[in-house]
């Protein structure tokens, strides 16, 4: 009974011979009501079961899944996946921390090789690929060379990983996108391991790793810190969530996609607050969904806010798998144990959810979302009217109707044509730029050799096929293919002014693309294929083309893009494109023929044949029988046979890639990308005791919605900010600058860098930007430069924001980063869950306001001075704490705050100074 308290573990004859599992049919038989239960929940409780040591794991702990109610609990369960999945932004900040970690014994006179993963890791290179080429047929070669230039020593890195650490495998540059990759590959449903079979579950590097949800696999997105615990041995512990039960009837209408009705849940379930839940499909509706339609839903967890969108494993499950060239002998093991242990898609009507939502999926209807939120939905047939509206509500501007304007009695306005010096290494290009005004509104008339057209707010300036949320899906990308044909049959071609690409998130994409020869229609229209990774979706864009980029940036336009990925919040996408919009596909091929977002597409032609004839979207609308025709003519297992068959080898440039093969990283100071975490080096190997916040002051003052994207470094960054500076300090030339995503395995850039996006709106500023006051000085300064000038003084930082903070990518620097500017706490009135557990990750603490109390509500305006009692008196989980803010004048606001250490575990956390302290100084004393 050692571990196994309930005597449930059974033997299965399986392919793989006889495997032992624990049986929860067995606790159904002892009384215990498991088919009452949600599936995602019944896979928590194998785990549990499986996982039990009466230590890390307790009875309790199991017991607290067995009674789960509706409701959910206050209680802590404990989570240890089967796997990790990571992606390289993400990945090399956490292979930094664990070679730290060796670093760090080595110094304590321990053995460094007894650190590694103890779980299998997979790192896929994805996130590093910029459009800098589009257009053309060498678009690909070429990105992937600037690729390999600007990454090389974070590419050697993780090659000198892969060597010295076990269990743990790379995916080369150019192969995929890890949600794609695992949808498609990694993930097997079901694990064979040390003569045991259990569920496959896994936590991942990015908050999309739900998309493997679709297959039936439980795994929800983590911050890098929670991660490398999880790949040390460390259960991952949350409290007991509520499942939502989507229930999906209908089946979609016709001319509708899986992203029109992605985009309508998401707008859905956002609305019904399901943060920090589960949420779990079911319904007759569900029958008609693809395994691709499921992952496009999971995938967008995140916008929801929820853990996880879990879809139990049925027959389009093995369908899927069989598709996929997943073995005979593995979809022969899937089937048997779901079936045997009761986690096989049946019964759906027992289970017991905290709530149910509907969705007639016959009442979609095509959809676009934006112009920052995912969840902002915009029905198509009113986008028009919805720009109109918004660029006067965002932007203060006055709207007229393109085909209501009188271009040609429009004056010009502050000299005439003036010409721009642009940087042109042909020498042949010749620019010049107008600007026209009339009543506010501008249009400018660029002129670039002997091409003219003009540009307007509004105008789209980048259309990207991007995103494993919609590249995985074969539906919707075989429609943009037979979009973009019956668009050349008809003599259209995309507006000139649009920067256009196609990343897919797998070479199986590109191989269906080409059999059916789809791939030369959307070439046609110049949607070439500029790389196998998120580009776009993640703000690796690259640059508009020049003469946009100055036409832009000059006149102030706020310009469009379009985009099949999953996030577009402000300044993700491209700094200069100021609205955004989330669409299938086969959308963005429409716009970036019509070269424009205010367009009413279901009455507007999108432009004009060589014979005036008006061509409409209807008129290059593929039927679903189209679709379904060239799917089932081009789609084999055999690709996927051959693209993963070579996955892990990669090209010639990483094949050539020299790699150190020493087991402690040999760390160099002259690196400008890899450094040595600073958070372990000379760690104490007892804990201090924890103190309370003293005459704290306000770093930052934030409003609702403050994503991770505002708070982690994330895309490109200039010479004057900080982390530009600090760069050119060291000799790094402005074009070799990268991203900050590319530079996360150094804390010297990063700290830099955070809070530093420059849309950040810090209330304590008038200035947009990553800018702060410093008190009691008044002075205006960067957020980075402030944090040393307290620093200097000892004092210690707050943020104060309001609800939602945190939402977003779970990216770890968004905690790091805070903790390295000595930020000690932050009060909010809600938290995202991931970045509030990653505060937690890094010592530090997350509170909350009292219930109905705000920063404006207790009359706070960030300039007091602010202390917090009740830490150093010992803390258990939501402790109310004391919180004292000191006006100018000397008055008094006392209030309080919740301690959001939600359990036992996330206190020892916070006491060590975060988990990977904690794990440290266990390895240290074992």
């Amino acid at each position: 009974m050692a571990n196994d308290p309930y005597q449930i573990k059974k033997k299965l004859p399986s392919p793989k011979g006889d495997l032992t599992y624990w049986s929860l049919e067995a606790l159904q038989q002892k009384g215990y009501p498991i088919n009452k239960l949600p599936f995602s929940i019944r896979i928590l409780l194998e785990n549990a079961l499986r996982n039990f040591d009466d230590f890390a794991i307790t009875q309790e702990n199991i017991e607290t899944l067995l009674n789960w109610k509706p409701q959910a609990s206050d209680k802590d369960i404990p989570y240890k996946p089967a796997r990790v999945l990571m992606q390289d932004f993400t990945g090399v900040p956490a292979v930094v921390d664990i070679a730290s970690l060796r670093a760090e014994a080595v110094r304590k006179g321990k053995d460094p090789e007894k650190i590694n993963p103890l779980i299998p890791v997979d790192l896929v290179v994805d996130h590093s690929v910029q459009v800098d080429f589009f257009g053309t047929n060498y678009s690909y070669k070429r990105n992937v060379d600037v690729e390999y230039e600007r990454n090389g020593e974070r590419y050697e890195f993780l090659k000198w990983a892969q060597k010295s650490f076990h269990n743990f495998s790379v995916v080369p540059p150019g192969m995929g996108i890890c949600h794609q990759v695992n949808l498609e590959y990694l993930a097997q449903g079901v694990i064979a391991r040390d003569g045991n079979v259990f569920p496959d579950t896994l936590v991942g590097t990015d908050s999309h790793t739900p998309m493997v949800n679709g297959i039936g696999v439980v795994g929800w997105g983590v911050g890098g810190i929670e991660a490398e615990a999880a790949l040390l041995g460390q259960p991952i512990y949350f409290i007991m969530p509520e499942v939502v039960g989507l229930r999906l009837t209908g089946a979609l209408p016709l001319g509708t996609t899986a992203t029109d009705m992605v985009l309508t849940i998401t707008e859905l379930l956002r609305r019904q607050r399901v943060v920090g839940k589960f949420v779990e499909v079911f319904g007759p509706g569900l029958d008609g969904l693809s395994v691709p339609d499921r992952a496009t839903i999971a995938n967008m967890s995140p916008e929801f806010g929820c853990t996880v969108t879990y879809f139990p494993i049925d027959d389009r499950t093995l369908d899927y798998m069989s598709r996929t060239n997943r073995s005979r002998e593995q979809i022969e093991l899937v089937e048997t144990y779901a079936k045997a242990n009761m986690l096989w898609r049946a019964n759906e009507d027992d289970i017991n959810y905290s709530t149910v939502v509907e969705l007639d999926l016959g009442t979609v209807e095509p959809t676009v979302s934006g112009p920052k939120r995912p969840q902002d939905k915009i029905l198509m047939r009113e986008f028009k009217d919805k720009f109109g509206a918004l660029l006067k509500e965002v932007h203060g501007r006055d709207y007229i109707p393109i085909n209501k304007r009188d271009v040609g009695r429009w004056y010009t306005e502050g000299g005439g044509n003036q010409p721009v010096e642009t940087p042109d290494p042909s020498g042949e290009k010749e620019v010049e730029i107008e600007t026209k005004v009339k009543n506010g509104l501008k249009t400018v008339m660029v002129q670039l050799n002997n091409e003219e057209f003009a540009l307007h707010d509004g105008s789209v300036v980048i259309a990207a096929i991007t995103s494993c949320t919609n590249t995985s899906n074969p539906s919707v990308m075989i429609g943009a293919g037979l979009v973009a044909r019956k668009a050349r049959e008809r003599g259209l071609d995309v507006k000139p002014w649009v920067k256009t690409s196609l990343a897919p998130g797998s070479k199986v994409v590109t191989d269906y693309l080409r059999h059916s020869e789809l791939l030369d229609d959307l070439e046609a229209l110049r949607f070439h294929v500029v790389g196998y990774g998120c580009t776009s979706c993640i703000g690796n864009s690259g640059p508009l083309p020049v003469h946009i980029a100055k036409a832009v940036e000059e006149n102030d336009l706020v310009v469009a893009s379009v985009l099949s990925g999953n996030r577009n919040f402000e300044a993700r996408v491209h700094p200069q494109v100021k609205m955004n919009y989330l669409m299938s596909p086969m959308l963005v091929v429409a716009y970036a023929l019509a070269g424009r977002v205010d367009v009413d597409l279901n009455n507007e032609p999108l432009g004009y044949d060589p014979n005036l004839e008006p061509v409409y979207l209807k008129d290059i609308w593929p039927s679903n029988e189209e679709i379904f025709e060239v799917a089932n003519r081009v789609l084999s297992p055999n690709d996927y046979k051959k693209n993963y068959g070579e996955i892990f080898e990669g090209n010639e440039q990483w094949r050539s890639l020299k790699a150190p093969e020493d087991k402690v990283y040999q760390w160099s100071d002259s690196s400008t990308y890899i450094k040595e975490a600073p958070f372990f080096n000379g760690i104490a190997e007892e804990i201090a005791a924890a103190a309370d916040i003293v005459d704290g002051r306000v770093l930052l003052k934030l409003g609702d919605s403050i994503t991770t994207d505002h708070i982690s470094p994330a895309g490109s960054f200039s010479p004057s900010s900080p982390a530009g500076k600090y760069l050119i300090a060291k000799g790094v030339d402005q074009s070799m600058f990268n991203s900050y995503g590319s530079r996360r395995g150094n804390d010297e850039v990063m700290v830099r860098g955070t809070f530093a996006n420059v849309r950040i709106k810090n209330q304590l500023t008038s200035k947009e930007g990553g800018y702060t006051v410093h008190m009691p000085s008044g002075e205006e300064m960067t957020v980075f430069d402030a944090s040393e000038r307290y620093r200097s003084e000892q004092v210690p930082l707050l943020v104060l924001a309001g609800k939602e903070y945190g939402s977003g990518s779970s990216r770890d620097w968004a905690a790091k980063g805070t903790s390295l500017l000595g930020i000690k706490g932050v009060i909010a009135e809600s938290y995202e869950r991931i970045h509030r557990s990653n505060l937690v990750g890094m010592g530090v603490l997350p509170m909350q306001f009292a219930e109905g109390q705000t920063a404006e509500s207790l009359g706070l305006t960030g300039k007091e001075q602010i202390s917090i009692e009740g830490i150093k008196d010992g803390l258990s989980p939501l402790k109310v704490l004391k919180a004292t803010a000191i006006k100018d004048d000397g008055s008094l606001i006392n209030f309080d705050v919740i301690a959001r250490l939600d359990s036992a575990v996330e206190i020892e956390y916070y006491k060590n100074g975060g988990i990977l302290h904690y794990v440290l100084r266990q390895f240290l004393k074992s």
